[in-house]
């Protein structure tokens, strides 16, 4: 019988030449491809100035889409003129904490609101430390605006503001760096930036944007961790004889992928998440299992026969000290203001107290008291709520959060109709995005589990990440504006989708036309949906028919 080689050199007599060899360095990282300059040379440019605009679009498009969206959100920041549903809560704490490096205590909300609303301003906050029901870090982005800014409006908003534009720059940057494309990036950043629940809370002193810029930093990061390591893997393969590389069991098996240091900046990210809401914690596993299961499909490619064995003995106890203290240690920095102070609520509890821990030391065991207890008050929040609602409803904008409303008439607040107005902030996200996300995601679970795309199964696993965990606390008060964590994945997810529509790079010309049709139409249709929620996201004073028109669900009064 003939060799496998001697019968392949028969077959060439014939015309065969083989499959195509697979480079498994560009498997592993596959590279950016080259922009393409066609359109700015349609635009007159030469073809040298063409490809240079075309290189710096990289940075380019995010910046514009960003500053698009930093525009819209400053806008007006400080309206409505008054305190938003909790915001009643956090910047009031946050500028406790910079008054004492712990959360004071201040009269009731009916007393205290007016007070600091008025002119001249009142702040009757004194130095009892109070329970609160958060951990620090959010806070203290807040009290940074209010630092700056004073305590008003636009100073507990202002940094919200901030994150807000500043996650669509790195939404744009990390959709480039998962579909290696600048155009699916940047779309994914716009879609973002014209979504009415991120637009909303990134104009409200609220903890949840805070959570979900520190989440989107530690994927982003994550990408970065997966990208540098996978190259020095492949690095690591051997040449062989022809100049071409393939897989090596030995080198997939042993190899080393080098200091991680995106790695450490995960832990942080995530430990500054998890210190603003605990919800924070439970992305840290979620991104623990991810960032694992992309060792092992590193190390397969690479050659390895037990990949699984190789990140068990190779990356896992790295990956875990590299993260999980980090966070921890983080977690525990941003309790710096309480640790430092004497009257910070329960500061002083452990102290003489012995016990099976008292070799621990006591404030520690103070802190362990303290978030106990706050584990307690939250797990058992079932007060009812006239706008909570059920994650399951999530997804379809079932029961969106009221956050200020009036009803100014004719003359009053910009109202011009006769028969007066509305004037409301509801943080609602735009509705053709988030029923596009339900088909993109559906999308996204096919392109997992059939094709065996990690692109979609990173999505999938950063939207569970942000939304199963409540499901885990159906009884307890929740609201659906939490869903603002995921919002950048649903944004991710869309994108994919349109993608898709747009075609794979083979397609013939009749394909991509009907492609970008359908995806323009897509885009344009979202973009208009925005705009005419607008009112509804920024409270203008619009006709109460006009308000009504837009109550599309009766779950949305």
């Amino acid at each position: 019988m003939a060799a496998p080689g001697a019968w392949t050199n028969r077959l060439r007599l014939f015309g065969y030449t083989g499959r195509p060899r697979t480079n498994i360095r560009e498997r592993l990282v596959p590279p950016f491809p080259e922009p393409g300059t066609r359109v700015w040379e349609f635009m007159g440019l030469s073809p040298v100035l063409a490809y240079r605009v075309a290189k710096a679009m990289g940075w380019l498009g995010p910046v514009l889409v960003a500053v698009t969206a930093g525009a819209i959100r400053f806008w007006r920041l400080d309206r409505p003129q008054n305190i938003i549903f909790d915001e009643t809560y956090y910047a009031k704490d946050a500028w406790a904490l910079l008054r004492f490096g712990y959360e004071g205590t201040w009269p009731d909300r009916k007393i205290s609101d007016p007070q600091i609303l008025a002119h001249p301003q009142v702040i009757p906050l004194s130095d009892t430390g109070a329970f609160v029901a958060h951990p620090p870090t959010g806070k203290w982005v807040i009290a940074l605006g209010e630092w700056m800014f004073g305590l008003n409006p636009f100073g507990w908003r202002f940094m919200t503001a901030v994150l807000g534009t500043l996650s669509v720059l790195m939404l744009c940057r990390i959709g480039r760096r998962l579909f290696r494309s600048t155009v699916l990036g940047c779309l994914a950043g716009t879609l973002m930036a014209v979504d009415g629940l991120h637009y909303v809370m990134s104009r409200a002193a609220l903890l949840d944007l805070v959570v979900m810029f520190f989440v989107l930093a530690a994927f982003g990061c994550l990408l970065i961790d997966r990208d540098r390591a996978r190259a020095r893997l492949a690095a690591a393969l051997p040449v062989g004889g022809d100049g071409h590389v393939g897989p090596d069991h030995d080198t997939g098996s042993r190899a080393g992928t080098g200091l991680r240091p995106w790695r450490l900046a995960v832990g942080v990210f995530l430990g500054l998440a998890a210190s603003s809401k605990w919800n924070g914690l439970y992305v840290l596993a979620f991104f623990m299992v991810l960032t694992v299961l992309w060792d092992v499909g590193a190390r397969r490619v690479a050659g390895a026969r037990h990949p699984y064995r190789a990140v068990l003995r190779r990356d896992l106890g790295w990956s875990v000290l590299s993260v999980v203290p980090v966070a921890v240690v983080t977690y525990l920095a941003t309790w710096t203001g309480w640790f430092l102070s004497d009257d910070g609520y329960g500061r002083h509890w452990a102290d003489g107290r012995g016990g099976t821990w008292s070799w621990i030391p006591a404030p520690l065991r103070s802190l362990w008291h303290y978030e106990y207890g706050v584990y307690q008050f939250n797990v058992g929040l079932h007060a009812a709520h006239r706008y909570e609602s059920n994650p399951w409803s999530w997804l379809v904008l079932g029961r969106p959060v009221l956050f200020s409303y009036a009803s100014p008439q004719a003359g009053e607040d910009g109202c011009h109709a006769a028969s007066g107005c509305s004037q409301e902030v509801l943080a609602l996200g735009t509705p053709l995005l988030w029923w596009s996300a339900c088909c993109a995601l559906v999308y996204l679970l096919y392109r997992w589990a059939l094709r065996r795309d990690w692109r979609a199964g990173a999505v999938l696993c950063a939207v569970g990440a942000g939304w199963l965990p409540w499901f885990l606390y159906q009884d307890r008060t929740i609201f659906s504006f939490y869903a603002v964590v995921f919002v950048p994945y649903l944004c991710l997810a869309v994108a994919m989708m349109v993608g898709a529509l747009l075609g794979p790079p083979g397609a013939d010309e009749k394909r991509r036309i009907r492609g970008a049709v359908a995806a323009g139409a897509l885009v344009l249709l979202i973009i208009w949906n925005f705009i005419y929620f607008w009112p509804l996201y920024t409270g203008t004073a619009i006709p109460i028919d006009e308000w009504r028109s837009r109550m599309w669900l009766d779950t949305w009064v």
